[in-house]
């Protein structure tokens, strides 16, 4: 019967983007980023999922401007794969509250993202920041974290005094693994991992890898993000299309399923779905 077929597993590429270069007015990506200076819409991104059996997007902001998550909440409106969006508003300003709601009414924002990389170690510390993250609560939006090691401790304060804040690391905080060093970003991972709300995405990683990457370079990282979150606190993204600039869709999937090769199939399909279905209530 039917009603007793298993039906294929759930895979979400929770962390993507999409760009016009036009609307950037000079703005990252940067023309030396070959690879990447150039538009990226979804229909560029809709035929891989289908290839590679992907059945949803997150789509996460990539500039830090309200435009842009405008720009990305019509984008989700018009291709239904786009199951959410990680958008971007001025958690410091005075009409913080206003923006939040006004972002939250659409029926796929799920979460925002200050770009902490390029910021302050400690800004995410701020007092000025409590309305902002209480609107944030009232709306039922989470936080993705785009960090670097550095950024580690202060996320630590930030996720202990807020422990009804679902945040996710995205990138696992972008390990050193050019040069194959563990700490300290193995340490503060750990500390993270302890707070039942923070999350990990597994992308980004080939990006800061050295050229001529291997998995072997990748393994220690990934297997400690593994013990630390475990398998139901772990979220498998693309970041397309940033990937091309060290690999390809295609190229980072395949090291995935070899980096998860030693987990249980059920294991491998809350990382590649369900965790993002639960995280961002897809």
């Amino acid at each position: 019967m039917l009603a007793d077929m298993a039906l294929p597993p759930l895979r979400i590429d929770a962390h993507q983007h999409f760009w016009l270069l036009a609307n950037r007015a000079g703005q990252w990506p940067p023309p030396e980023l070959a690879a990447i200076h150039r538009d990226f819409l979804p229909q560029q991104l809709e035929p891989l999922l289908q290839q590679y059996g992907i059945s949803g997007s997150v789509l996460v902001q990539s500039l830090p401007s309200m435009s842009d998550t405008l720009f990305m909440l019509t984008l989700a409106e018009r291709n239904a794969f786009i199951r959410a969006v990680v958008g971007w508003a001025d958690l410091k300003s005075l009409n913080a509250e206003q923006q939040i709601q006004l972002l939250a009414s659409h029926p796929k924002m799920r979460g925002l993202r200050p770009m902490l990389q390029d910021l302050a170690d400690d800004w995410i510390c701020d007092p000025l920041l409590a309305p902002a993250i209480a609107a944030m609560q009232r709306h039922q939006l989470s936080l993705d974290a785009l960090v670097l090691p550095r950024h580690l401790p202060a996320l630590l304060k930030f996720a202990e005094r807020y422990p009804e804040l679902p945040i996710v690391i995205d990138h696992a905080a972008k390990p050193p693994s050019a040069s194959a060093a563990l700490e300290p970003w193995q340490a503060s991972i750990t500390r993270l991992a302890a707070l039942p709300q923070v999350y990990c995405k597994l992308s980004g990683l080939v990006t800061e890898a050295a050229a001529g990457w291997q998995i072997a370079q990748l393994q220690p990282y990934v297997a400690h993000v593994l013990e630390v979150f475990g398998a139901q606190r772990v979220i498998w993204g693309s970041d397309w299309p940033v990937v091309n600039l060290a690999a390809d869709y295609g190229r980072w999937l395949a090291a995935t399923d070899t980096l998860l090769g030693d987990l249980e199939p059920f294991q491998r399909q809350q990382i590649m779905g369900l965790n993002a279905q639960r995280f961002y209530r897809l």
